[in-house]
């Protein structure tokens, strides 16, 4: 069995290169919800020295609501606002060696993208059009899963062990109740049961079956690094080997 294991990085929280060595993928905030072309420059020089494939996380142009308030855009400013940004990280990342090997949306444009049909064409049509052989990370389930691989891009399912689930596959939106997890044994738990079986319990009790190969290790909080450790080991314990998802068709 094999997994990757992803951090958005740039964001500002301070420990980027360390969990650089705990993942196989980096999702590095493209400037337009956090972080600008020096976080930038440093996550990249960083995945390249550690080997660890990176990514592009584009964001509505929002930092004051850190990139997490939706916004209805027309599909065109949308497609433009994504190609902006992968453009930005794609010249840092070629004058480091490197090159963006998947595109993760961020925040509200992530969440939108997994429902909303039209956002999703917008983002994949951007991505298609950047480099066809980029991958695009999205919710395991959703319409941005299926939107990209309509136009034949490789699709990549992402999931989460810290957020909770709705019976339709959705995250339960951080403004609600229970929405994340803070208790470090039962996000381990739910970590190994995604990675191994899987499947993950909703909110409502059900069991959701999800079709993880990728998942998401927030490197906020003041535990969380000590925490992304206990989740590779745990992986690699069960004989999960940690592997990036995005370089399929590199």
């Amino acid at each position: 069995m094999e997994i990757d294991l992803n951090a958005d990085l740039g964001e500002g929280c301070g420990s980027d290169e360390a969990l650089l060595e705990l993942v196989s993928s980096a999702s590095i905030a493209c400037g337009w919800h956090a972080g600008g072309a020096n976080a930038m420059h440093n996550c990249v020089r960083w995945a390249v020295a550690k080997g660890v494939a990176i990514g592009a996380h584009p964001s509505f142009n929002d930092p004051e609501n850190f990139g997490r308030k939706e916004m209805q855009l027309p599909p065109n400013e949308i497609y433009a606002g994504v190609l902006y940004q992968l453009g930005a990280l794609s010249a840092i990342a070629q004058a480091e060696g490197g090159r963006i090997a998947h595109v993760k949306p961020h925040g509200a444009l992530y969440n939108q993208a997994a429902r909303d049909p039209q956002v999703a064409r917008a983002i994949v049509a951007a991505v298609h059009d950047f480099d066809p052989s980029v991958a695009v990370f999205a919710l395991a389930r959703s319409g941005l899963v299926r939107a990209a691989r309509e136009v034949g891009l490789h699709a990549v399912e992402e999931v989460f062990a810290d957020r909770a689930y709705r019976a339709d596959g959705s995250l339960v939106p951080r403004n609600e109740p229970g929405a994340l997890l803070d208790d470090e044994e039962m996000v381990l738990k739910r970590t190994l049961s995604m990675a191994r079986d899987q499947r993950v319990q909703t909110i409502e009790g059900q069991w959701l079956t999800l079709n993880a190969q990728t998942i998401c290790l927030h490197g906020d909080g003041p535990h969380a690094l000590a925490f992304a450790r206990r989740i590779r080991r745990a992986l690699e314990q069960e004989g999960i080997e940690i592997h990036a998802a995005g370089l399929v068709h590199s």
